[in-house]
């Protein structure tokens, strides 16, 4: 009976043991696994972090132009990621001609209120659709075209003063880029 009494403290002693050693090895396998994630994520970090943009290219992202200077019937040129942004502050001829056009007379129909957020203002990437000029018509002495607006001289597409191209082989008017007015006398593109 001393030897099943003493069995029995063996295996009640045993078992704390083994509780006490299972505790261990869960502590000691979620503390490696702990320090593997940790040590995952540390060594992965430079590569993800090398993927975000450079500092250069978050400056290019959105362009601020300040337009106070700009009369009316007057052009400025602004760069936006590497692409010529037309700014025309329009005359009250220019948005009263712009307005009348019937949209069936457009290749590609868009009213003008859809064109611009302040109808004396207008805002849009100034690269011909067609195949990637530069239209002329921003300058005071440049050809606008048949409609007053921009002419390509790559290849005879006529923009009119909402930037809709009106004739010639550009399939699509002059894309309009993301922008806001900051305030009255600031815009924001990008």
């Amino acid at each position: 009976m001393a030897d099943t009494a003493s069995t029995a403290e063996g295996t009640a002693n045993g078992s704390s043991d083994d509780s006490h050693d299972d505790t261990k090895r869960d502590f000691l396998l979620y503390s490696t696994i702990a320090v593997g994630a940790a040590g995952t994520v540390m060594a992965a970090w430079p590569f993800i972090d090398i993927m975000n943009p450079s500092k250069d290219v978050l400056a290019l992202a959105s362009t601020e132009l300040d337009i106070s200077s700009v009369e009316e019937g007057q052009s400025i040129t602004a760069i936006w990621r590497g692409k010529p942004i037309f700014v025309r502050r329009r005359t009250a001829k220019e948005i009263e001609t712009a307005q009348a056009t019937e949209l069936k007379d457009l290749p590609d129909p868009e009213a003008d209120k859809d064109r611009v957020k302040k109808s004396q203002w207008l805002v849009m990437i100034g690269v011909c659709t067609h195949l990637g000029c530069i239209p002329l018509g921003q300058k005071s002495g440049d050809t606008k075209g048949e409609f007053g607006g921009w002419f390509c001289p790559c290849h005879g597409s006529h923009y009119d003063t909402s930037g809709r191209i009106r004739k010639g082989p550009a399939p699509k008017n002059l894309p309009i880029p993301p922008y806001k007015f900051i305030d009255d006398t600031n815009i924001l593109i990008g």
